[in-house]
């Protein structure tokens, strides 16, 4: 019986954790589409098809997700509208959606006028940036050595832009690098570079203030 309340106990609190979906629809664009699973406790999903069932997992560092989750109350979890209703172009339809035991808010934008709207926004392009540049950094490192310092040096120019978030979970894939010898030496000193910012914190992810991308 204790058992049996404690099990009840835990799914309980566990169905109460709150989530952030995101999702970017934008045909034309690449990738075309764009789904991220915001956890509360900084545990992320990100695919480039609804259908995938095979995420991207990502992990936000606390204070991130923090701010994420900030925003959204900012929001009142989804419930304000953010369409700005300007005769803008087509910047690709958000969706934003809050999840949390039993109450699910969602809403819909293309471009927003609203300073939290357009500031959440930018983290979930961020987070989106991130994916794209690991996705991209992962498949060179295995499948084409030569262009390993050209992903980097994108990698690094987004890094200088506060584009990236979660900078650790480059650490697996920079330590790879720079221990081989196999990889050209500009491209394993330029990992070996990037590595030790992390590790040092002279690289920050926070983003910039008054983020918000104007493509929103």
């Amino acid at each position: 019986m204790r058992l049996l309340f404690l099990w009840l106990t835990a799914a309980v609190c566990l169905a109460a954790d709150p989530l952030i979906h995101y999702s970017k629809s934008f045909p034309g664009s690449v990738p075309p589409y764009v789904g991220i699973t915001l956890q509360r406790n900084g545990q992320v999903e990100y695919v480039e098809d609804p259908n995938d069932d095979n995420p991207l997992k990502l992990q936000l560092q606390k204070p991130e997700a923090d701010e994420v989750f900030g925003l959204a109350e900012k929001l009142e979890k989804f419930k304000r509208p953010l369409e700005s209703n300007l005769k803008v172009a087509n910047m690709g339809l958000k969706t934003f959606r809050y999840e949390s035991d039993g109450e699910r808010n969602e809403v819909k934008f293309n471009y927003s006028l609203d300073a939290d709207g357009r500031t959440i926004a930018d983290w979930f392009e961020r987070i989106t940036e991130t994916a794209q540049h690991l996705i991209q950094l992962e498949r060179t490192v295995r499948f084409d050595k030569l262009g390993v310092n050209k992903a980097l040096l994108q990698m690094q120019a987004a890094m200088e832009r506060k584009r990236l978030v979660a900078l650790d979970q480059f650490l697996p894939l920079l330590d790879r690098v720079r221990k081989n010898e196999s990889y050209l030496n500009m491209a394993r000193e330029r990992a070996a570079a990037l590595a030790d910012g992390i590790r040092a914190g002279a690289i920050a992810a926070t983003a910039p203030a008054g983020a918000g991308n104007q493509n929103q």
